[in-house]
């Protein structure tokens, strides 16, 4: 039966792959190929992955089996320095609900993507970055060491930067796409030093070995407080960054500048719940440190509240629903933070499905809304809550105009964050230009021999 489980796992793995390899070397050699068989290809290998994943499930419940491991042994080694880079898949009762919710959206969303750009000069270019999406999903989801998570998370990260920047004819598109991948950079680094000390304290990367052997929801670390502390503090600004909690929530409203589809399955469904995976997959490892849910519950709490406040006054409807979503991620933090282990699950596949299907019918809506308003024979009521109406006026005014700038985010990553770099790395620019010259040594007119 293990056996089985393997070729399953595999396949899962697999067919994803093969068909990012497909696209992507046919990109390479200029030979892309027809839109129908890329339509068929991508349908094929995500139906493929799909019934595997329903496979396992349903032998792992025939066999009452809450885990199986997919082992590829090491893929980098050091023995001097007691690093191993370990592949390692993780079939559980966390992975294997994801996995099935990435499938059916990725399918479903393709299908309306294949429709949507039929005849685009980009068609092609997008079904390849969809399914590098697909093959960092998989590759995040079902990690079984915080090293393959980095893979997976890299690979998301990259293709939701190319995708945002998909219309890159104009401006604005190309400018988000590299505020986002800025962005994604502060969370990426914080991963990978977190990732380097849980190798420094632990000698290990695996996550069963960190719970020891035991299958998710349970284990117990035996991580030291301290390096508890310090690993859940940058992993969780790594979360923030990669989900868009406060302080990095702005950069979502800015992502929806990619086609519809994109929008849907990565900043509606599936991208944005990535950071709240992390900390719901290494939970049962910071489940005794006060501190840290503390502060995670805090984070999750002014998200939410910060994005409600924010969704309320958007002018369109994609940044109203990506406030939404970012509103939703706040609460589904609070409940990891509380224990809640598996209603922040449930809660991220439903929330994934509803905001994919607001988004697909976000270019309709306002002709859906003049249907509506032409069924009843009226305007729809746009009341607001009883508080906000006993609220002073110049109250009023004063939080309007805090959600209308979006909390001021922007600027203050601004000041905090990019411009002490950009100076830093013009006085570096400086440096290495006075080095050149010094070395080419004094300038001499054209023509005269040196």
């Amino acid at each position: 039966m293990s056996s089985v489980l393997n070729c399953l796992a595999a396949i899962v793995l697999g067919c994803p792959i093969l068909t990012l390899l497909i696209l992507g070397l046919s990109g390479l050699i200029q030979r892309p190929l027809p839109e129908q068989l890329v339509d068929r290809l991508t349908k094929f290998h995500v139906a493929m992955g799909l019934v595997a994943t329903l496979g396992i499930l349903g032998i792992m419940i025939g066999t009452n089996h809450s885990m199986e491991v997919l082992d590829l042994g090491n893929f980098v080694e050091i023995g001097q320095e007691h690093f191993h880079f370990h592949l390692e898949f993780i079939f559980d009762r966390l992975s294997i609900p994801m996995v099935l919710m990435t499938f059916v959206l990725v399918g479903v969303i393709g299908s309306f993507a294949n429709i949507y750009l039929q005849g685009d000069a980009g068609y092609y270019r997008f079904f390849v970055c969809f399914s590098m999406f697909l093959v960092g999903l998989l590759f995040a989801f079902l990690a079984g060491t915080i090293e393959t998570l980095f893979l997976g998370w890299e690979l998301v990260g990259l293709s939701s930067a190319l995708l945002i920047a998909y219309f890159h004819e104009r401006t604005s598109p190309v400018e988000n796409g590299l505020r986002v991948w800025g962005i994604y950079r502060v969370a990426d680094a914080a991963f990978l030093m977190a990732a380097l000390m849980m190798h420094h304290w632990t000698d290990q990367g695996e996550f069963l070995r960190m719970v020891n052997d035991q299958p998710w929801p349970q284990g117990t670390s035996h991580l030291d407080p301290l390096a508890s502390l310090s690993v859940g503090l940058l992993l969780l600004i790594a979360a923030a960054g990669k989900s868009g909690l406060i302080p990095f929530s702005g950069w979502l409203p800015r992502a929806m500048e990619g086609p519809t589809p994109s929008s849907a399955v990565f900043y509606g469904a599936l991208s944005i719940h990535l950071g709240a995976y992390l900390l719901l997959r290494l939970a049962p490892i910071f489940a005794d440190s006060l501190v840290i849910c503390v502060l995670m519950f805090g984070l999750g709490a002014l998200t939410a509240i910060y994005a409600a406040m924010t969704a309320r006054v958007q002018t369109d409807i994609k940044s109203a629903l990506a406030f939404s979503s970012v509103c939703q991620v706040g609460i589904i933090v609070m409940e990891i933070a509380l224990g809640f282990w598996y209603l922040a699950l449930v809660h991220i596949i439903g929330h994934a499905f509803l905001r994919s299907l607001q988004l697909l019918r976000a270019p309709t809506l306002l002709r859906d809304y003049r249907t509506l308003e032409n069924a009843i024979g009226g305007r729809l009521a746009n009341g607001q809550p009883a508080w906000i109406a006993r609220m002073a006026n110049h109250r009023q005014i004063q939080w309007y105009r805090f959600a209308l700038e979006r909390g001021y985010m922007d600027s203050m990553i601004d000041q905090a964050l990019l411009k002490p770099f950009r100076k830093l790395f013009k006085a570096f620019e400086r440096m290495e230009n006075d080095w050149l010259r010094w070395f080419e040594g004094p300038s001499r007119p054209r023509g005269q021999d040196p």
